[in-house]
């Protein structure tokens, strides 16, 4: 397809670095996307259409550049392309790899990734909406449009950065999304920022894991013309959680809403209690709504808590509040009642120990790292039915049998998996039951 540059032309950058033209990858509201030959590689080119190709939008994108990207996961700007005599502008970043899906793909079933790597995706995403609210900014536009995931291994790549800001300014035309801003940008009331932000990413994880917008109900399906009268109504003026404990207008309609309908009943309560406030109280309180802290350490306790079904193999999620309540664990897939194994808690954090299980600096620092592994449920070498936590840091940890004897554990050993056993790490403890 032809579009704005042709194949072939070369463009030279403001840092002098030279890239040529190729095929013609996307168009979206602002502009149009290219592959590009850089010097050292390919890489992909946003092209703007001229009413995008203002002289703010290009001094946002010389902010960005001097600033930096906040963390990988974010396709960055990375050059700035400028050609003398052109009206127009453009501006280089990586170029995103096909094994990148969408959660378009995701609702259409072309992308299935098991819960293991949903999680880990949704947790990468918001530490990285984390780190860039750190650095003082905001996104403004998050949707499902911006984000792409690898089913693999549950990373992240967030594209169109060009409109990230300085939290609070409105240095930019661009409000958000419809269905995703948060009804104070709907209702005119706000700019966006961190707060509106959070209203994004929470139903831009609703999305992830229940596949279903989470104001989109009843309300929503006995709309006959989803004008803007209407979607004002819905995300603005009147928002209603289709799981609010106390309003049951906008419940889920069977046939229309079936994957909110079954997801929903498939996750530990810990999660539904932070999307229903996010969807309660959140929708009319920026200042309450759930933080990404909140959000990860989360989404960590459903990646340490997956419980295979011997019967069927399928993933469920462990959930606290059942057992406490003494509720059995029945598989959702096959009716199957599921052994629970020990558990390690550390201070809020809950771990099952299953064998190949690992314990995460996450878990020990509360440093949102759960790619570091500090511990391996392992095997015994002499009794294979007999677990241990294998220690795979650096220091000793000190583990006390049920008797209350002691044993120093090294770097390299394991400590016996015992209820009412404890160890500890040097910089927390943890109790086995």
């Amino acid at each position: 397809m032809e579009g704005l540059l042709k194949t072939g032309t070369v463009l030279i950058s403001e840092n002098g670095s030279r890239y040529t033209v190729g095929k013609w990858l996307g168009a979206g509201s602002q502009g149009e996307v290219y592959e590009v030959a850089g010097e050292s590689g390919a890489y992909a080119l946003k092209w703007y259409f001229l009413p995008s190709a203002t002289a703010e939008q290009k001094k946002t994108l010389r902010n960005l550049l001097t600033k930096g990207s906040p963390d990988p996961s974010f396709l960055w700007p990375l050059d700035l392309v400028c050609p003398p005599g052109e009206k127009s502008f453009g501006y280089i970043m990586e170029l995103r790899p096909k094994n990148y899906k969408s959660i378009v793909d995701l609702m259409k079933r072309t992308a299935e990734p098991t819960f293991a790597m949903l999680c880990r995706a949704a947790y990468n995403l918001t530490r990285g909406y984390e780190k860039l609210h750190a650095s003082g900014c905001s996104y403004r536009d998050i949707s499902f449009g911006n984000l792409f995931f690898d089913p693999e291994n549950g990373e992240v790549l967030i594209c169109d950065n060009d409109n990230v800001s300085i939290n609070d300014q409105n240095d930019s035309g661009v409000l958000g999304t419809p269905g995703f801003m948060a009804p104070e940008i709907v209702l005119g009331k706000a700019y966006p920022s961190r707060n509106t932000d959070l209203h994004s990413l929470a139903v831009l994880l609703f999305y992830m894991f229940m596949i279903n917008h989470p104001l989109n109900g009843r309300l929503e399906a006995n709309i006959k013309c989803m004008d803007l009268v209407a979607m004002e109504r819905l995300y603005g003026s009147d928002p209603v959680f289709i799981f609010d404990p106390d309003d049951r207008r906008n419940r889920p309609v069977r046939g229309i809403h079936d994957n909110a309908v079954i997801y929903w009943e498939l996750y530990p309560e810990n999660l539904k209690r932070l999307f229903t406030q996010a969807f309660t109280v959140g929708l009319k309180a920026p200042n309450r709504r759930v933080t990404e802290k909140q959000w990860t350490d989360a989404i960590a306790e459903l990646m340490s808590g997956i419980l295979i079904c011997p019967k069927c193999g399928v993933e469920n999620f462990y959930d606290e509040r059942k057992e406490h309540a003494k509720i059995p664990h029945i598989c959702w897939n096959c009716s199957c009642k599921l052994d629970l194994p020990p558990k390690l808690a550390v201070g809020r954090h809950r771990i099952l120990l299953t064998k190949g299980g690992h314990l995460k600096s996450h878990h020990l620092h509360n440093d949102g790292d759960m790619d570091t592994i500090e511990g391996t449920v392992v095997s015994s070498p002499v009794e294979p039915s007999v677990l241990g936590l294998c220690n795979e840091t650096g220091t000793n940890w000190m583990y006390t049998n049920p008797d209350g004897d002691q044993t120093l554990v090294p770097p390299g050993r394991s400590a016996k998996i015992q209820v009412g056993a404890h160890i500890s790490f040097g910089s927390c403890d943890g109790e086995i039951w």
